[in-house]
């Protein structure tokens, strides 16, 4: 049965026990309502100025960073308390914690600034941004349900909906360009289609998403909207546009450091409440549990955040600019002939550019695989790895990684040709200095880049 997530909480419910059974049953579910921010976030607010506002929590001893939590279990002072516990009476709001898999105070701490961030009223965080991808579809669709997606996705991401939730669970999912905006309305089935899914900016080829639209569309016809804004944190804030739940691999961006794999949900404190209940909660079943010093790690490294981004996005935007002058084949929302462009200039947020990431179609495998064995290997402007967000240049050829989970007929409706080569723009040396790297091993190439000029 698909979990509903509308309506409002009552927040303040905690002495009166009116959290302790959400849907009126006669059922002992365990379910602390967590409330994010006491005052719902400013539609058109700047997220840095959102995380900002957060609560800053204290260490034990007067610490300025907090105190990292690292306990699996917790104590009460009185046996009756253990029962009020697990009847809901009495939850994290009122600093009462029963074991690290349900809650834990720090990694609580992280989910309050990713509320802020994407601007919801809760958020969980998870062991991986895949845990929190499988936990939502898990819990919003259901047994035998149906979810439009779109055809350019997170390789993972598509075998999940392709494979493995139509073999366990008997959910189907209908692809389509997310652009075509009628072939998206006529996709989703009235009282069957549970949720509409997309990323905010695709993975690998760059397109933005008309999220305002599609979630008129969808809403209309009665379908929740789940967003992977993985690609465009700070940058475009998905909630804000109408969309009711936000994924992230925290894994990337906002981790920054390429040393820590983690998750997030962000949405109603319906869901994060529905998704926690000890009968039917995916997160609280499948336990996707965040370990408390990865928690802590993050906490002190999203308030620069909105700084990295700025960097990353200045240097894909020049970087994209000087590479279309040599002739390469480039596509990055920041240029104007990017079919989007004027798209993610209406809703994104301003100041932060137009993404960190940038594409350079080289059209054959053996040519993307030579311009990235020079770049790291003749001249050092980046690293060949997957992933993305970290601060060094990273490249990869999408059709053979990070999409080699489609297959070659999908990967030709999703954009993504054999050559793609996927560079995540970093910050270290200065601007000149890595271009000048770029152009040296271009160089190396020049008898063969003349082939794939435009």
């Amino acid at each position: 049965m698909a979990t509903e997530i509308s309506g409002a909480c009552n927040i303040s419910g905690f002495p009166n026990g009116n959290n302790k059974k959400r849907g009126g049953g006669d059922d002992d579910s365990y379910a602390p309502y967590l409330m994010m921010s006491k005052k719902p976030h400013n539609s058109s607010e700047d997220p840095a100025a959102a995380l900002a506002s957060v609560r800053h929590e204290f260490g034990e001893h007067g610490g300025v960073n907090m105190s990292i939590e690292a306990s699996a279990t917790f104590t009460v002072m009185e046996p009756e308390t253990m029962g009020r516990l697990f009847s809901g009476e009495l939850g994290p709001e009122r600093d009462f914690y029963i074991y690290s898999r349900h809650f834990n105070p720090t990694v609580l701490n992280l989910g309050r600034l990713m509320a802020a961030m994407e601007g919801t009223e809760a958020a969980y965080c998870t062991s991986s941004g895949m845990s929190a991808i499988s936990s939502v579809l898990l819990q919003l669709v259901g047994a035998g349900g149906h979810v439009v997606a779109s055809q350019s996705l997170y390789g993972g991401t598509h075998a999940l909906l392709t494979h493995f939730l139509p073999r366990v669970s008997s959910i189907t999912t209908s692809f389509v360009d997310i652009r075509d905006l009628q072939a998206v309305e006529a996709a989703i089935q009235v009282g069957k289609t549970r949720l509409l899914y997309f990323e905010s900016v695709s993975n690998p080829t760059l397109t933005v998403a008309d999220i305002p639209e599609l979630c008129r569309i969808a809403h209309s016809k009665g379908t929740l909207v789940v967003v992977d804004n993985t690609f465009a944190p700070m940058l475009i804030s998905p909630a804000r546009l109408g969309a009711d739940v936000v994924l992230h691999s925290i894994s990337k961006y906002i981790s920054g450091g390429a040393d820590i794999i983690a998750g997030a949900v962000c949405g109603a404190a319906s869901l994060i409440n529905s998704m926690m209940d000890l009968q039917h909660g995916a997160l609280m079943l499948l336990g996707p549990t965040m370990n408390a010093k990865v928690a802590f790690e993050l906490s002190e490294r999203i308030p620069h955040l909105g700084l990295r981004m700025k960097e990353h996005c200045a240097r894909a935007l020049e970087f994209a600019k000087r590479m279309k002058k040599l002739g390469l084949k480039v596509i990055y929302p920041g240029l104007e002939d990017h079919p989007e462009h004027q798209l993610l200039k209406s809703i994104g947020n301003p100041q932060y550019g137009f993404g960190g990431i940038l594409c350079v179609d080289m059209e054959t495998v053996e040519r993307a695989n030579r311009l990235m064995y020079h770049l790291q290997n003749c001249t050092q402007f980046g690293l060949m790895a997957v992933s993305l967000g970290y601060y060094e240049t990273l490249m990869s050829c999408s059709g053979s990684s990070t999409s080699s989970e489609l297959n070659e007929e999908e990967k030709a409706r999703a954009g993504i040709s054999p050559g793609l080569v996927r560079m995540s723009v970093g910050y270290t040396g200065t601007l000149d200095q890595k271009w000048a790297q770029f152009e040296k091993a271009f160089t190396k190439l020049q008898p063969d880049a003349t082939k794939f000029s435009i």
